[in-house]
């Protein structure tokens, strides 16, 4: 009879604590999502706005800085729309087709390459803006810059088309009828495949980094000299210093999963928390920082952007009024 009581006691506590935890779980997936909307839709909305104001304005049209700056906004506004597609799937516990998963992550990955790519380009504009003034003009021209762009996607693009060559000539085509969660991960189903992207990209954040740095330290050089004009060196290093921190954040978003399997095996609660922490930080967060570097930062871009949303605002009430009769 005891025996039986203490079986039935700790089964009671296991189903107990099974419906905690499904609570626990169900409860931080709702603020997850909650979350996530407020941190995503925001950063969208203004990053759309400020790309009506680059293309509204012609002089931004032809200055290299803000044809990158714009690059990198529509960058980040693709990826964070297809992030959030994914994480609403995800939350729905929606399983998709393969053939639809492949090409959707292949552009979520190029989007998310093109970023740190466009940074450097864009430390590099600065750097011979203030190092190199009188040449600025002939080596910044405008077609120069969209030849970068065009380069910068291609190189974005080469590497999920490589992951996808190998995928397509390691695995049967049983897998790519099975329906599954979007995540990039799907592409990569090899540990060793894995490994060898992680290799890669550390192999490029030294390279974009010491690029960064060189950068950083040439303009710190010409600031000591009486050369160059200080406050516009001063305004480049504290750019550079923004584009270096979200280089790090960029970075840091494709070494957490790695970390995130091996919290997954310790504590399932954990891992939950933390994926959602890493999820904010380092893909919304990080994409955030464009938009406070240049549209919030530049005092004619700002200006500008200003303008628009009080046009906007003065439209739309002006159109709620009515016409004055």
């Amino acid at each position: 009879m005891c025996t039986a009581d203490c079986n039935n006691t700790q089964n009671e506590s296991s189903s107990l604590h099974q419906l905690q935890l499904v609570s626990s779980i169900s409860l931080r997936k709702d603020l997850s999502l909650a979350i996530t909307q407020i941190f995503v839709w925001p950063f969208v909305y203004i990053s759309i706005l400020m790309l009506f104001t680059f293309y509204r304005k012609q002089a931004f049209r032809t200055e290299t800085r803000y044809i990158l700056f714009a690059n990198t906004l529509l960058a980040d506004v693709v990826f964070l729309i297809l992030t959030d597609f994914v994480v609403i799937l995800s939350y729905g516990s929606v399983l998709m087709p393969m053939a639809f998963c492949i090409p959707f992550c292949m552009l979520m990955e190029t989007v998310s390459i093109c970023t740190p790519l466009t940074i450097t380009a864009m430390c590099v504009e600065r750097y011979v803006a203030i190092c190199m003034p009188l040449r600025h003009s002939a080596i910044s021209t405008t077609s120069r810059t969209l030849t970068a762009i065009l380069i910068i996607w291609i190189i974005s693009y080469i590497k999920p088309f490589v992951d996808l060559f190998i995928l397509v000539a390691t695995v049967s085509q049983e897998y790519f009828l099975e329906p599954t969660f979007c995540y990039y991960e799907i592409m990569t189903p090899e540990q060793w495949h894995r490994t060898v992207r992680g290799i890669m990209y550390l192999s490029d954040f030294i390279i974009i980094l010491l690029t960064e740095f060189f950068c950083y330290l040439m303009i710190v050089l010409a600031v000591r000299t009486a050369t160059v004009d200080k406050k516009s060196a001063g305004k480049g290093l504290r750019t550079i210093s923004l584009h270096m921190f979200q280089l790090i954040l960029c970075t840091l978003e494709i070494i957490y999963p790695y970390i995130e399997t091996v919290i997954i095996e310790l504590d399932i609660l954990l891992y939950l928390s933390i994926r959602s922490f890493n999820f904010i930080t380092f893909s919304v967060i990080a994409r955030a920082v464009s938009p406070l570097v240049y549209g919030i930062r530049d005092e004619k871009f700002y200006a500008a952007l200003l303008y628009d949303i009080k046009c906007r605002q003065n439209h739309i009430s002006s159109e709620t009024r009515g016409p004055i009769t």
